[in-house]
């Protein structure tokens, strides 16, 4: 690695590839419930079929089981004394504490959305109660776990987590206005702004003397069932005068049609095409609207579940971009990409956002706050 560090993942075997191409090793889960490709069928969650957003929550109780994510750690894996465990918040039973007498390593997890645990300041706190007592009838698992290595229980899913050295949130606290109430152990270290290995160059079908605005649309590369919605921003902009570049996932269930305006692409590069966008049309998951804002282009919000309502309502608060629900219709749909568009106001809140974003973090945040954890420099040596 670049800074004389040797990093090791362990996750889904999907992540094999990016996790090797940035110089890291790599090893799957061995028991652990996983995704074995990016098919739909073998999605864990599916919360597209779940006719209530409680049968969500239980089935990530599942898929998240704290006993069998801790029997899949890697077999015999030799750690320097400064290793530092960093996993995702949702995988709970990594952070735990050895026994006494044994060293301790710090940990520090890291949350790759906004701020939704529920502490004071925490929006949706009726939700995110509810979701709490769900996910709570895995504790009791959970509880046993940490028993068997001398730790007191746990009375909430998420006092773990709390509990860690670092939390690491990899967005903005300027964006979240949970900001100000997260407890002393957390850290805003900027959001990820790069585009995935696996997108595709971007050449555009139009001529580079066309004035027509350009919209980019994507409702992110995880399925959600929005083939009928993606249709609907399709038809709406096919009618209207720009261009849009439109990303799908590349899944049969997502069969859509195109007209000489709209191009449908499996994926587009953000970083290039947001470059050229006077709007983009988006599921608001937080990447897509963390690289929009970024590059200072204004955003219609339409939200498909997950943390998407919590970011999409960020972005309406900072006078970036329209919110309408997955439900509205054609002529809803044309209205708010119009507002967008037209409203200079939307693109100038924007713009002011883009300025704090590249002031606010560096892309090496995340790796000091680490260094800093664990008491090395950058060379590996200790401090």
């Amino acid at each position: 690695m670049d800074r004389g560090h040797e990093v090791h993942v362990l996750g889904d075997p999907t992540l094999a590839a990016p996790a090797e191409a940035a110089g890291c090793s790599f090893s799957s889960w061995e028991r652990a419930p996983h995704r074995m490709t990016h098919d739909v069928s073998d999605d864990l969650l599916k919360d597209w079929e779940a006719d209530d957003p409680l049968d969500t929550l239980r089935n990530l109780r599942i898929t998240s089981c704290p006993v069998r994510r801790r029997r899949s750690r890697p077999r015999q894996r030799q750690r320097s004394r400064h290793s530092s465990p960093t996993p995702s918040f949702w995988t709970p039973t990594c952070s735990d504490r050895p026994l006494p007498g044994r060293a301790s390593l710090p940990t520090a997890a890291l949350i790759p959305n906004i701020w939704e645990i529920p502490t004071p300041g925490t929006g949706e706190r009726a939700v995110l109660a509810i979701a709490n007592r769900v996910v709570k009838t895995g504790l009791p698992d959970l509880n046993a776990a940490r028993a068997e290595r001398g730790l007191p229980p746990l009375t909430s899913f998420y006092d773990q987590i709390l509990e860690l050295d670092r939390i690491l949130v990899l967005s903005s606290e300027t964006f979240d206005p949970v900001s100000p109430f997260v407890p002393s152990n957390v850290r805003y270290v900027g959001p990820i702004l790069d585009d995935p290995l696996w997108v595709e160059p971007w050449t555009s079908p139009w001529p580079d003397n066309n004035t027509d605005p350009l919209v980019l649309v994507g409702f992110t590369s995880v399925y959600q069932n929005q083939g009928a919605l993606l249709q609907r921003v399709i038809n709406v902009l096919s009618s209207m005068k720009c261009g849009s570049g439109v990303a799908r996932p590349d899944d049969q269930h997502q069969r859509v049609g195109r007209s000489d305006n709209v191009a449908v692409v499996q994926s587009v590069p953000h970083t290039q095409i947001l470059r050229q966008a006077s709007a983009v049309v988006s599921h608001c998951g937080h990447g897509t609207t963390m690289k929009t804002l970024a590059a200072g282009v204004p955003m219609v919000c339409i939200p498909m579940g997950r943390d998407q309502d919590g970011t999409a309502e960020r972005v309406v608060r900072q006078g970036a971009g329209i919110q309408i629900p997955p439900t509205a219709s054609s002529a809803a749909i044309q209205k708010a990409i119009r507002d967008v568009l037209d409203n200079e106001e939307y693109k100038l809140n924007a713009v002011r956002l883009a300025s704090i974003l590249a002031s606010e973090h560096q892309p090496l945040d995340v790796v000091l706050e680490l260094e800093q954890l664990v008491g090395l420099t950058p060379t590996g040596t200790a401090l």
